[in-house]
């Protein structure tokens, strides 16, 4: 297979990397690096601008003797800096190694989030301390805060904590902006030794306590686009809603199927469909119909290209923020029902011990017959609910099979030995004004378990054909985990009374399953369960396969939502020129040297998506909480550290009681086995253990709530 010059390069850094790292080897001029690894012509012309870009992006060091060395063996290391609201930080390795401590008079301007190189100070081990040497690459462009004015100045407090310096703001920068209000801010100049960043206003949001600022503040924190572009919603405008008539005699015709989605009740972007027969052999034929997005969204035209940069749609608690226009999303490439939709379909033949014997990929047209809800699925085939029985009564012999298939479908994988977390999703209701009225674990019924097996083996085949087919390709992996990782987790459970084999050597996915069913019920379930989740790999988008170790499977990648995840759209346009003889040489050699870094950006923009839910949720939360205080609650204490332990309630609001509140005793930290203990009275307080607690305050700008023991 020819490789690409992206592919080439990464081989000469990987070859650099690895002469540096041999213990004999000491700092090489360029010259030395081309004699010793006897580099052909190609290789020395682009040697020095390979170097240069290890140089800026901290993987090589410069000596001023124009030598080249890797950071560690000069006494430095890469990462990325987390921020305290105290003033300090902690370096964050590019290799999995401990975090280092960074006081405030050693991070010399780096803030928040930017990629960093340090130079370690005194003894190794856990307690390490280090000063910023150079700081690769700034993270905050932009900053959002609340903007306090004085008599010949202003300053910015930043939303994000972690941001601990006022960003000061010039008089003439000033203009007509209040106390008070939520502001945009550019950075003018980065912070120094006794000098506060300073930067402009580039943006007014609203007053703090305006209804919608709050998460408005959100979103300009993390840069995400609100609008499109009017050149792209221009585009989107001129997309038929209607299908040509060639375009549906060049495909396979399957509007014979009864055809259903299965969605939220406020879903609007219907992407996925399903139709179920079974055969006389007692076999299935399970269809999955996909919405062929990518005929609408052509590659590198202008509608894909801010696609590709949004990554993914973000759902906020009150708001989406989608990758594609509505035009799309919710009109022509909606599957709603009676109306026909082009679909890219995988069509299974399923036996009765879940194995796939034979498949179809095909681009298809479809027509949904029936637009079915989640909740009313649910009530037919967990309650029998007359009313929807008889509603939908054509449908329900389809319900019971595919009720049926998912349940062989699920034991397969849990035969293999996948993990199947139950962690309570948070459902927060809002009234119309945005204020949070309830809070609550999101329920998940058979209905939604059915659409999960039924993407998941989907995924799965689609993966395992492109794999054997050796093409470029998107995969879904999830990496083992590390073993130092699972050894901090097995002491941990050991607390509880649980242990995990195989520690050691090469662990089984299985063996974690064992005890997510030991636990089911249990407690202590929640919090082993997310314990877990924190030891293992973040699964991410690779252009290499290799396995997914949370499924137990071999092959995995994401096929089912084109229109919500990039990945998906890419992989549709992949599988049609393979399947349309359109996989020339030329086409392999581009792909193979765009994939990989379609997959990392991909992964960040799904990283940094999760991030800003997880923000909006808190805040919901926090202010939910705000009327309640005083109010007592019944908890499960889901953390404890030296300052305190942290207690979630029923309705998945978390909160802390501080060292500082436990005032009958002087409690120690025992950090070996996650408990308090009281040194006069015994007393301990360890995770998993239920307690009683009192709301205390609540703190909206840091989404911290404070609890008391009741």
């Amino acid at each position: 297979m020819i490789k690409s010059e992206n592919q080439t390069n990464q081989l000469l850094q990987q070859k650099i990397t690895d002469l540096l790292s041999h213990k004999d080897v000491i700092p090489l001029f360029a010259e030395q690096i081309i004699d010793v690894l006897e580099m052909s012509e190609d290789e020395e012309n682009s040697l020095q601008e390979i170097l240069n870009q290890m140089v800026r992006t901290g993987k090589l060091v410069q000596t001023k003797k124009k030598k080249y060395a890797l950071p560690e063996d000069l006494g430095f290391l890469t990462g990325r800096l987390q921020g305290n609201a105290r003033g300090f930080g902690f370096f964050i390795s590019d290799k999995d190694e401990d975090d280092v401590f960074i006081s405030a008079e050693n991070l010399n301007g780096a803030m928040h989030n930017d990629r960093i190189m340090i130079r370690l100070l005194g003894s190794k081990g856990p307690s390490r301390e280090g000063e910023v040497v150079r700081i690769l690459e700034r993270a905050n462009k932009i900053v959002v805060g609340t903007f306090e004015k004085e008599k010949s100045f202003g300053f910015v407090v930043p939303d994000d904590k972690r941001i601990y310096q006022d960003i000061f703001i010039p008089r003439d920068e000033i203009k007509d902006v209040k106390n008070g209000y939520k502001v945009v801010v550019e950075m003018v100049s980065w912070p120094q030794k006794r000098r506060n960043p300073e930067g402009r206003i580039v943006e007014v949001l609203g007053h703090k306590d305006d209804v919608g600022t709050d998460i408005l503040s959100i979103i300009r924190q993390y840069d995400l686009p609100e609008e499109f572009p009017e050149e792209v919603e221009q585009a989107a405008r001129s997309i038929p809603q209607t299908i040509a008539e060639e375009e549906i005699k060049r495909r396979k015709d399957l509007r014979h199927l009864r055809i259903i989605t299965m969605d939220g009740a406020d879903a609007k972007d219907l992407d996925d469909a399903i139709s179920i027969t079974r055969k006389e052999n007692g076999n299935f034929l399970l269809g999955v119909h996909i919405a062929d997005v990518s005929h609408y969204v052509k590659e590198n035209g202008i509608i894909d290209k801010e696609a590709y940069t949004r990554g993914t749609s973000v759902y906020l608690v009150d708001r989406v923020i989608p990758m594609l226009p509505k035009e799309i999303s919710n009109g022509i490439c909606s599957l709603n029902p009676n109306e026909d939709r082009l679909a890219f379909s995988v069509c299974m033949e399923i036996d009765k011990a879940g194995k796939v014997v034979s498949h179809e990929i095909l681009e298809s047209v479809i027509r949904s017959s029936q637009r079915m809800i989640y909740e009313d699925v649910t009530k037919i085939l967990e309650e029998d609910d007359p009313e929807l029985t008889e509603r939908y009564s054509s449908y329900i012999e389809d319900l019971r099979n595919m009720e049926t298939l998912a349940g062989i479908l699920r034991e397969k994988r849990m035969r293999r030995g996948s993990l199947d977390f139950d962690l309570d999703e948070t459902n927060i209701i809002l009234d119309l004004k945005g204020k949070p009225i309830d809070v609550k674990p999101y329920e998940r019924g058979i209905s939604n378990r059915i659409i999960e097996e039924f993407m998941l083996v989907c995924n799965e085949t689609v993966a395992e054909f492109m794999s054997w087919n050796e093409m470029p390709f998107v995969y879904r992996i999830h990496e083992k985990p590390a073993v130092e990782k699972l050894l901090e987790f097995n002491e941990f459970i050991h607390n509880f009374g649980y242990h995990l084999k195989g520690i050691g050597g090469e662990i089984h996915p299985k063996s974690l399953q064992n005890l997510l069913e030991k636990i089911k019920g249990s407690r202590e379930e929640s919090i082993i369960s997310t314990v877990m989740l924190r030891s293992l790999q973040k699964a991410r988008y690779s252009n290499e396969n290799s396995g997914h170790f949370g499924l137990a499977a071999k092959y995995y990648t994401h096929f089912t939502a084109p229109i919500r995840r990039y990945p998906d759209l890419v992989i549709h346009r992949i599988i049609k020129d393979f399947l349309n003889g359109a996989m020339s040489k030329g086409r392999i050699k581009y792909l193979e040297k765009v994939l990989p870094g379609l997959s990392e950006h991909c992964s960040q923009r799904e990283k940094l998506a999760d991030e800003v839910e997880r923000e909006t949720d808190n805040l919901k939360k926090a202010e939910y909480m705000l009327d309640k205080i005083g109010m007592e609650f019944e908890g499960i204490i889901s953390g404890v550290t030296y300052f305190g332990i942290f207690v979630a309630l029923a309705n998945t609001v978390e909160g802390l009681v501080r060292m500082t509140a436990l005032d009958d005793d002087y409690y120690v930290y025992n950090e070996k086995h996650y408990c308090l203990i009281g040194e006069r009275t015994r007393k301990v307080y360890r995770l998993g253990d239920t307690i009683r607690v009192k709301v205390a305050s609540v703190d909206i700008p840091s989404r911290n709530i404070d609890f008391i023991l009741a």
